[in-house]
């Protein structure tokens, strides 16, 4: 029987990191004053293997879950990753695979990746300007790597492609209408997501957030735009261009917080499960699983975590929340 948490919602997805590491510094998720040379990333020994990744991810599917995302830091850094995607593509009542990506490795991998059995992919684009994406991503690579990501990941068959872009006031608001025309012009779906106080490092002001709203009323007066149908456990509302010409999602953590609907949780690369974006403690499930237990013990105990979740930080945020001690968005994949 599927678990139902506290508040009712079941478990349906599980995102999964494979890796802490990234090549990029974004500010919002791995400012590099945090994240420097000195930082001490997981050792591969510490990390699940794609045995014990897939493994897990079996027991969650009997537990409800149809659908798996991939994630990071940044996940095309973990070595032989498409044999993982194999791995989990052929599990029995998997519904959807993904994978959120900055697109860097893109074109190396695309192809491998969907040739494994990866169905979807989602990558990460906050401003099509090449010297901003340097000050935001804080990386020497450039803007055109991925770019040519893009282009790969089309070239290999996947399509449309997701784009994320995490708004800020002041720093890249003032190119919602360029990121919209891109993906317009490009076949892909470009969604909008507010900055939200994810970890405790990335200097999150409530005035720096732009809501889902007013993006709204920027995009629709441009082009006009009409609800869309969704997935009701989806995280962003979809909107249709009245021209035919796309679609664009808004993604309102923060404004218009969708707690009530989250039936997600998160594997982190070091076996910790988290059963909300904004928690503090996770359980470890690869102290667990090492130690010996089955199939059946593991899946009881997930059960029982599952059943006892009442997370709905969005809900409580308030002024004084943002303080409080909570996982890097780094560690579990945002």
């Amino acid at each position: 029987m599927q678990p139902l948490d506290t508040l009712g919602r079941p478990l349906k997805a599980l995102r999964i990191s494979v890796t802490d590491r990234c090549n990029f510094r974004c500010t919002y998720c791995m400012p590099r004053e945090v994240f420097g040379p000195d930082y001490a990333f997981l050792p591969r020994e510490a990390l699940l293997s794609f045995e014990e990744v897939t493994r897990l991810a079996r027991i969650f599917m009997g537990l409800g879950v149809t659908k798996l995302r991939l994630t990071g830091g940044e996940p095309l850094l973990r070595r032989e990753l498409p044999s993982l995607v194999r791995m989990l593509a052929t599990l029995p009542g998997l519904d959807d695979l993904a994978l959120t990506t900055n697109g860097v490795l893109l074109p190396d991998l695309a192809v491998d990746l969907r040739a494994a059995g990866l169905r979807r992919l989602t990558v990460s684009l906050d401003t099509l300007r090449p010297d901003r994406f340097q000050k935001l991503s804080d990386t020497d690579l450039p803007l055109s790597r991925v770019l040519a990501g893009l282009d790969a990941a089309q070239a290999a068959g996947f399509g449309p492609l997701k784009l994320n872009c995490v708004l800020q006031r002041g720093v890249n608001d003032d190119e919602i209408l360029d990121l919209a025309a891109f993906a317009r012009e490009q076949g892909h779906t470009l969604r909008f997501i507010e900055f939200m106080d994810v970890g405790t490092t990335n200097g999150w002001r409530l005035e720096s957030v732009i809501p889902a709203a007013e993006v709204q009323r920027t995009l629709h007066a441009r082009w006009p735009m009409e609800p869309h149908a969704t997935d009701p456990g989806a995280v962003a509302s979809e909107w249709r261009y009245r021209d035919g010409q796309g679609e664009v999602g808004l993604i309102s953590s923060v404004t218009v917080p969708f707690c009530r609907s989250c039936d997600r949780t998160r594997l982190s690369a070091d076996g910790h499960l988290y059963t909300c974006l904004f928690a503090a403690e996770g359980l470890d499930l690869k102290g667990f699983l090492r130690s010996g237990h089955g199939d059946a013990d593991i899946a009881a105990l997930l059960a029982s975590h599952w059943k006892r979740r009442g997370d709905r930080y969005s809900e409580l945020r308030r002024a004084d929340t943002p303080g409080l001690p909570r996982i890097e968005m780094s560690h579990i994949g945002g």
